[in-house]
C-alpha cells in the first residue's frame, strides 16, 4: 500500500531512511522532494522510447518494453548505490504520480526484505503540496524585510543575523541570483520548482510565532518570480532600513561583484539594454570606466546614477512602513558584525 501524505509538513518529516526518486534524471533535475537521490529506472531517451511506442504503436508493447527497462535498471541500483544497506532500511519511493515505477520498485525492495513504501500520487503529490503552501494559503509568518540601497550589504548581513538567532530566508540564495541588473551567479538559477522546493523547506523550519527576516525584493529575481504568498506578505511587512555612504557602498561592490566586473566586454553587453532608461551619454561613460579599468568609480556611478534612482521609485511606490532605519560608516567585516549585532537586539523589541 502507498504512504499518503496530506500536509507539506508531513511529507518533509516523513521519517524514512532514504527517499528515492526513480523518475528520469531530467525530471530529478527540475525539482525533487528535498533530500532525495536520484535512481532512474527509465533515463530520458528509455523515458522518451517507450512514450512514443504507446502514441505511435500500442500501451501493450509500451508497457512490456518499460517492465523490461524498470526491472533491468532497478537490478543495476540494488546491486550498486543500494547494495550496503541492512535488512532494516526504510526507504520511500516516488516516481511522476505513484504509478507503476515506484510500484515496480518498490515492490522489488520490498521483496528483498526491506521496508520500502511508495508515495500516493507521487511527485504530483509533493507540488500540490507545495503549490498549496506558497500559492493557496496566506503565510503563517511574521516578516520583516532589510532594506536599503545597493550595495549596503543587506544579503551578506543576512547570514551575521541568523548566527545571532534571527529568523531568516535568504531569498536571493534560493533563486541563486543577486537581485540586480548585475545579479547573475555561476552557475544559472534553479527552475521555478526547485527554487519553491528550497523556499518552502525553509519556510517549514520556521517558527511562526517569531518574527522573520527576508531581504527587501522585487517581485522577481532573476528569472525567479515570487509566489503569491510570500509577495503578499512581502508588500504587508515592515522594514527595518540599512544605510551607508557612497564611497563605501562602491568599494563594498567592487569586492561583491568581482565576477561581473572582471569580464569587461560581458559587462558592457549587460549594460547595454539601458541606454533606454539611463541615456547614451551615461552608458558610454560606464563602457570608458571598463575599458580604463575604473571598477570602483564605475560602482559608484552605477550605484548613484541607476541603482539609487530605481530604489527610491520603488520604495514611492510600495511606501513602507519603516520600523528603525541602521547606518554603518564602512562595510567591512567588523562593520558589519556591528551592525548585525545592533540589528539583532533592535529585532528582539519589536512588537508587530
Amino acid at each position: 500500500m502507498a504512504r499518503s501524505f496530506l500536509s507539506l509538513s508531513a511529507l518533509l518529516d516523513h521519517g524514512f531512511d532514504t527517499v528515492i526518486d526513480v523518475r528520469s534524471p531530467a525530471e530529478f533535475a527540475e525539482d525533487h522532494v528535498p533530500g532525495a537521490i536520484n535512481l532512474p529506472v527509465l533515463d530520458n531517451e528509455e523515458r522518451a522510447r517507450v512514450g512514443t511506442i504507446y502514441k505511435q504503436e500500442s500501451p501493450f508493447l509500451a508497457r512490456k518494453l518499460g517492465a523490461a527497462l524498470v526491472f533491468r535498471n532497478a537490478a543495476a541500483h540494488i546491486e550498486g548505490p543500494l547494495a550496503h544497506h541492512e535488512g532494516g532500511w526504510r526507504p520511500l519511493v516516488y516516481c511522476w504520480r505513484g504509478g507503476q515505477r515506484s510500484g515496480s520498485f518498490a515492490w522489488m525492495l520490498q521483496q528483498i526484505g526491506w521496508r520500502a513504501e511508495a508515495v500516493e500520487g507521487g511527485y504530483r503529490t509533493y507540488r500540490r503540496l507545495v503549490t498549496g503552501a506558497l500559492y493557496d494559503s496566506p503565510l503563517p509568518y511574521r516578516l520583516i524585510q532589510l532594506g536599503g540601497y545597493t550595495g549596503t550589504a543587506k544579503t551578506a548581513l543576512l547570514p551575521r543575523l541568523a548566527a545571532r538567532g534571527v529568523q531568516v530566508v535568504d531569498l536571493e540564495g534560493l533563486a541563486r541570483h543577486r537581485g540586480s541588473l548585475l545579479g547573475e551567479m555561476p552557475g544559472g538559477q534553479p527552475s521555478q520548482k526547485g527554487f519553491e522546493t528550497g523556499l518552502a523547506q525553509a519556510l517549514s523550519a520556521l517558527d511562526p510565532a517569531r518574527p522573520v527576516l527576508v531581504e527587501a525584493e522585487s517581485s522577481k529575481i532573476g528569472q525567479i518570480l515570487l509566489p503569491p504568498s510570500l509577495w503578499e506578505a512581502m508588500k504587508q511587512a515592515p522594514w527595518i532600513e540599512v544605510t551607508a555612504p557612497l564611497d563605501a557602498r562602491a568599494a563594498y561592490l567592487d569586492a561583491a561583484y568581482d565576477d561581473i566586473l572582471s569580464d569587461g566586454a560581458r559587462l558592457k553587453q549587460m549594460l547595454d539594454p539601458l541606454r533606454f532608461h539611463r541615456g547614451h551619454a551615461l552608458v558610454d561613460r560606464w563602457g570608458a570606466l571598463i575599458d580604463a579599468g575604473e571598477r570602483r568609480a564605475l560602482c559608484r556611478s552605477l550605484a548613484e546614477d541607476h541603482y539609487d534612482p530605481a530604489y527610491e521609485k520603488s520604495r514611492t511606490v510600495f511606501a513602507p512602513r519603516v520600523l528603525d532605519r541602521f547606518g554603518t560608516p564602512a562595510l567591512d567585516e567588523a562593520a558589519l558584525d556591528t551592525l548585525a549585532d545592533r540589528i539583532a537586539e533592535r529585532l528582539q523589541t519589536i512588537e508587530m
